[in-house]
Parts: structure tokens; C-alpha cells; sequence
């Protein structure tokens, strides 16, 4: 059955190849974007083939829809139309069947629904097509909401994670759009963030950490988790009552400080992306609730993102040259973090780059964002042969993200401003001497006064008994010699064989009785000597080659 199954997605994918390897999208991709591109505002200027490729991921179930919802993210891949009309994919399915729902809360929890918690609200809050999240209360009176895994989930986007793999990887291997965009790690990263959303306790972990993170962020609330009642496919958190903020009329927005919750959200993102280098990777308008009493409550962190501590600092120096308008600076970052390939054309990317950025600084904030210059960072770097970590991909998405909220809170909220003055606080909050790094460096100083004397006198004794030694660890000397002989030899052998074959030609004209195959016997007899010494030296020169392989 799994076989035949396979069989079907085989022949589904490839039918979307086919249908779209000609379309406006494809060029794109190609082509590699060479420039920002400001999304049409209108819902019908959104071309044809955008809205039926997300007619078609949604009818391939919650995989690709998934995989789409990735897509919409990556705007150096694919275009800005085709970004939003991914990124308005729903996963929203027909509800569980109630009879699921508890026969799920009671395998997993080994307790019926009603002994786990005193009251559970049969309808649900939210369907979606990995789960879907209900109301309840625990008998000590808390409310929580309880998100139920769907019943044989996991088995078919495995399915799926299985076949887009082995397409992804003969992808890679025989198309330049594949090497180039690196669709195998855009696949590895994929279903890496799929399937720990499919384990609710990865989930819990992630709330709490986020919770601890942000603790100084009064205004930002993240619900904890109640481990009693979590496990792989059943998570119970706190219920934090409030709207989405895409529900916020612009009535309504003049009842709360949109700039300062704006600021407030900002702030905290980029704590978590450039301090703590774990951050929620998906943080559009409805997984951010606003509150009555004016905070911002962040959902769903079965997708997060962790930036390691070497791309910290490379991020800083990138955010602080794009805020300043220096395009030069942000290619030298962008290349310094990048992996470049055969064809990359170092040259193109940085005058891409400084006109880019400059351009940014051209236009109104209205038309373009911090998020979408990272984004058409890195559609340029596709372009000219430069592969990015995906990380600078999920921090362009997130940006992107916090823009639309930010101005959905406050429609005069200037993101970039907010992350130079952000970026700029950060680094002056690294450069102030604190109280632990101070107390390190007097021990490392008083450990130094402390040794300098005998070590001075050791010094001072050596150069004077003529007993001083510098050791440089620079090469092989013995190996640099072997490898200097043998092409000495080579050589040598090679000459000698040129200089018999020349011989012998000129042998071919001695007129003598003796002759061998037609010709005088002396010219064949150095010639058969020549063709033995140019086999052994042909000879010597591959079994030497497939030691080193081996070696």
C-alpha cells in the first residue's frame, strides 16, 4: 500500500512540474530575481497560476500545504504573488470527530477526558490539519486550551517527507536551479520543522524557554504549558483570553498604544534572534493576540528557529549595514556568512547589493520594509552563485512578519528606524564592561603580573646560553621533499623517453640489412624501449593516484 501510494505522489509532483516548469514562476526561479519587487495590493492582480498552484498544494493535504506555507516565506525563491497567494493557504479542515478527540486525550493521557480535566469543551476553537485546539478547565479551576493531534497524521507526512526527499535530491543533482537554491537542505530543513511540530513536547519546551526569554518583556505574554496533561500528541497550556490582531479595526486601535506595543514586539523579537539566538519562526498576525489590558500574547511555537553564536554577530553586522544604507558593507556580512559556488560571481553580487540598498533608501516606508530587503539579500545572492544559511531566510520571514503586525498596530510604525535603534542599544550593551567580564580580566591580570618574572628570567637565559629556539609548524618539510623527488623523477623520465622515441625516428633512416616489422632493428628495438618506459611511468602515476584516494 505505502508502495502505491508513493507511486500516486510520484506521478502528483510530477504533474505540478509540468504544469508550472513553463509558468511565470519557473522563469523566475531561473532567472534568480534580480531586484525588489513590491507585491500588488489588489487580490486580482494576483496571476492565475499563483492561485491555482494553491488550489493545487491544498488538494495534496497537510504536506503541501505545509510546504507551501514554506514557500511563501522564501521570497529569494519565488515571486512576491506567488508569496502571498501561498501565504494565504489555510489549513483549516473539517473538524475531528469528537469521538477522536477523546479517544486520543484518553490513549495518550491514560485517563478519560473527564477525569483529566473537569470540564472540556466539545466544539472546537481552531481545526487544523495536523490538529485542533479546545477549550477546558482543570479541576482546580485554570483554563487551558487542549491542542489534539489528528489520528494517523504522523504516518502520512512521513509518506510525503519520504518522496519529496528522493525528488528534492534529483533535483539538486541534475538541474542548475536545484544546486543553486540547495533543494535537499531546503527539504532537510523542512521536514526537520514538520515533524517537531508533530511532537507537542518539543512545543512545551519551546514556551517555556520563549516564557524565560522574554520575562523582562512585560507587554509580550507567552502561555505556559501544564506537563501533567502534555504529551507527544496532546498539549495543554494556559488559556490567555484577547482578539487577533487582523481582527483590530481602525476604531478599535485608538483604545490601545499601538506604538508602543509595535516597539514593544520588535524588541523582543530581535532579543530573542540576536541575544538568545531562539526564536518563534512564525509569528504572523493570527498567532498574535492582543489583550484587554494592552499586551501581546504570542501562539503556536511548534516552529522555531535557533540561530548558532558564530551567525549572532554576523547578523548584527548585517541588520546595522542595511538600516545604515551601506550595500557594500551588507554584501561583505552576506558573503562572509554565505556558501559561494563554482559560478559565483563575487563582483555582480556587491554592486547588486549597493544599488539595492540604495534603492531601499529611496523609497517610502509604506512600499518596502527591513524584511523585504533581507529577502531580496538573499533572491540576489541565488542569483549570482551565493547559497545563505536558512536562517537569514527565517529571519527575513519573521521581519517580514512583524512589519504587518507592527502596522497593523500603528500604520506610521517605521521598522527600520526600530531595528537600527534596536541594534544600535545591542551593541552598546556588548561594549560596556559588566561586573562578571571585569572580575575575569583582573584574575587573568594578576595571574600574568604574577608569572611575568620568572617567565622574563627564563627568556633572558635562553638568549643569553644561545639555547633559544623558534619553532614554526608551517609544513611537512619531509613530505614536501618526497613529493619534490618523485616529480623530479617523473620529469627526468619523461625526457628520457622523448629523447629515445626522437632517436629512434631518426634511426628509421640509417639504411642497414637487419630490419624488424620493416624497419631497421636498432630504431624498433629503442622504440619498444621507449613504449615500456612511457607504460611504467603511465603505470606509476595511477597507482600512486588511487593510494592517495584511499588514503
Amino acid at each position: 500500500m505505502g508502495r502505491v501510494r508513493h507511486l500516486r505522489r510520484y506521478a502528483e509532483i510530477s504533474r505540478l512540474l509540468v504544469r508550472y516548469g513553463r509558468s511565470d514562476l519557473a522563469k523566475h526561479l531561473r532567472a534568480g530575481g534580480d531586484g525588489i519587487e513590491v507585491a500588488p495590493e489588489d487580490e486580482g492582480d494576483v496571476p492565475p497560476d499563483a492561485a491555482r498552484l494553491t488550489d493545487d498544494l491544498e488538494q495534496l493535504g497537510p504536506t503541501f500545504i505545509k510546504l507551501g506555507q514554506l514557500l511563501s516565506t522564501r521570497r529569494d525563491l519565488v515571486p512576491a504573488a506567488y508569496a502571498d497567494a501561498l501565504a494565504r493557504l489555510q489549513d483549516e479542515v473539517e473538524p475531528m470527530a469528537v469521538a477522536d478527540v477523546h479517544e486520543v486525550v484518553t490513549e495518550q493521557l491514560g485517563m478519560p477526558t473527564g477525569d483529566a480535566y473537569e470540564w472540556f469543551d466539545e466544539e472546537p476553537l481552531a481545526s487544523a490539519s495536523l490538529g485542533q485546539v479546545h477549550r477546558a478547565r482543570l479541576r482546580n479551576g485554570h483554563e487551558v486550551v487542549v491542542k489534539v493531534q489528528r489520528p494517523g497524521i504522523r504516518a502520512e507526512i512521513l509518506s510525503d517527507i519520504q518522496v519529496l526527499t528522493e525528488v528534492a535530491g534529483m533535483l539538486e543533482g541534475h538541474t542548475d536551479l536545484g544546486r543553486r537554491a540547495g533543494l535537499g537542505d531546503l527539504v532537510d530543513e523542512f521536514s526537520r520543522t514538520l515533524l517537531d511540530e508533530l511532537d507537542y513536547r518539543l512545543e512545551a519546551e519551546n514556551l517555556e524557554r520563549l516564557a524565560a526569554a522574554l520575562k523582562e518583556h512585560e507587554r509580550i505574554v507567552v502561555p505556559l504549558p501544564v506537563r501533567e496533561l502534555t504529551t507527544a500528541r496532546v498539549l495543554t497550556m494556559d488559556y490567555v483570553p484577547g482578539r487577533k490582531i487582523t481582527d483590530l479595526t481602525p476604531i478599535g486601535r485608538t483604545d490601545v498604544d499601538g506604538a508602543a506595543l509595535a516597539e514593544a514586539l520588535f524588541a523582543a523579537y530581535l532579543d530573542q534572534i540576536l541575544v538568545d539566538g531562539f526564536f518563534h519562526a512564525d509569528p504572523h498576525p493570527g498567532n498574535v493576540l492582543l489583550t484587554d489590558d494592552g499586551s501581546l500574547v504570542l501562539l503556536d511555537l511548534g516552529m522555531v528557529a535557533r540561530v548558532p553564536p558564530r551567525l549572532q554577530d554576523a547578523l548584527v553586522e548585517l541588520l546595522v549595514a542595511v538600516s545604515g544604507g551601506d550595500g557594500e558593507d551588507a554584501a561583505r556580512v552576506t558573503v562572509k556568512i554565505g556558501t559561494p559556488l563554482a559560478d559565483f560571481d563575487e563582483a555582480a553580487f556587491v554592486r547588486g547589493a549597493a544599488a539595492l540598498v540604495a534603492r531601499a533608501q529611496g523609497r517610502a516606508m509604506d512600499q518596502l520594509d527591513s524584511g523585504t530587503l533581507v529577502m531580496e539579500l538573499n533572491r540576489l545572492a541565488l542569483g549570482n552563485g551565493l547559497r545563505l544559511p536558512p536562517e537569514l531566510a527565517l529571519l527575513g520571514k519573521a521581519l517580514l512578519n512583524l512589519d504587518e503586525i507592527a502596522r497593523r498596530l500603528d500604520p506610521d510604525f517605521d521598522p527600520t528606524a526600530c531595528v537600527r535603534d534596536r541594534v544600535d542599544a545591542m551593541l552598546r550593551e556588548r561594549l560596556r564592561p559588566s561586573r562578571e567580564r571585569m572580575v575575569s580580566a583582573a584574575l587573568e591580570t594578576r595571574e600574568f603580573l604574577e608569572q611575568l618574572p620568572s617567565r622574563l628570567n627564563r627568556f633572558m637565559e635562553a638568549v643569553g646560553t644561545g639555547e633559544m629556539r623558534l619553532n614554526v609548524d608551517a609544513i611537512d618539510e619531509r613530505q614536501l621533499l618526497d613529493g619534490l623527488h618523485r616529480m623530479v623523477n617523473r620529469l627526468t623520465s619523461g625526457i628520457v623517453i622523448a629523447a629515445l622515441v626522437m632517436g629512434a625516428a631518426m634511426l628509421t633512416r640509417v639504411e642497414t640489412s637487419s630490419k624488424l616489422l620493416g624497419y631497421p632493428t636498432i630504431a624498433m628495438i629503442v622504440f619498444l624501449v621507449a613504449a615500456g618506459g612511457a607504460f611504467w611511468l603511465f603505470a606509476s602515476i595511477v597507482v600512486e593516484g588511487r593510494r592517495r584516494r584511499r588514503r
